[in-house]
């Protein structure tokens, strides 16, 4: 349960397949007035700020006692998105989006010069990914802009996949919960580092590195281009 009671007004009931519109649209207004936003993912829950804005990125890592030299995955709603955010877009980087996107694998591109140095920790490297949550797409899309990917909890915590097994402290500083219920937990996305040759995986998660591996492989040895 959590460890300080919240504001019941704070949290809305939103179906995970079909979010109510009204509900999608206020959510992202709070992004876009700098607001944080706790919403669902297919495996656990997110909080959600206007990544592009450095001082709500760094409301973030404040209210998540962060450390700052642990970067933010971003959320995008679609690859049209990425033009405002990377410098580049590899080949391979084309195939693997057109083949897991939407779904659980965040890439790492070079980042756009004038990137928030918070979002990508000095790397000058940013991950994104396009969420197959119907309420996290939803919210991307009526925000306009790539949101924050990140885990709703306290670093050093486990993720939460239910909004009772949040921090109170957490939900008393978001301005919104999108409470979708029980969600599936388990592994979060895998992060691919795609700006080195061969792609590198920097976490293993749902989608296995065999998978993206033989993806890739197939790809090449078909002569198949992937063109968006």
């Amino acid at each position: 349960m959590p460890d300080i009671p919240f504001k019941i007004q704070r949290v809305i009931q939103v179906h995970p397949d079909h979010p109510d519109p009204d509900v999608i649209k206020q959510a992202a207004g709070c992004i876009k007035t700098r607001g944080l936003v706790i919403f669902p993912t297919r495996c656990l829950y997110g909080l959600a700020a206007d990544a592009l804005d450095p001082a709500a990125v760094d409301t973030i890592f404040s209210i998540k006692k962060r450390e700052k030299n642990n970067p933010l995955l971003v959320l995008v709603h679609s690859h049209t998105d990425l033009e405002g955010i990377v410098a580049n877009i590899p080949d391979q980087a084309k195939v693997l989006m057109h083949t897991f996107w939407p779904g659980s694998l965040t890439l790492v591109f070079e980042a756009r010069p004038g990137i928030c140095d918070l979002l990508t920790a000095g790397t000058g490297k940013i991950g994104v990914r396009v969420p197959a949550h119907p309420v996290a797409r939803a919210l991307v899309k009526a925000a306009g802009r790539p949101i924050t990917g990140t885990s709703a909890n306290l670093s050093g915590s486990p993720g939460c996949s239910r909004i009772s097994d949040m921090s109170g402290k957490l939900i008393q500083a978001a301005d919104l919960v999108l409470d979708a219920g029980t969600l599936k937990g388990g592994t979060g996305s895998t992060i691919l580092d795609i700006t080195c040759d061969p792609p590198r995986v920097l976490r293993q998660g749902t989608v296995p590195s065999d998978t993206i591996s033989q993806t890739l492989c197939g790809t090449i040895k078909m002569g198949k281009k992937v063109n968006f």
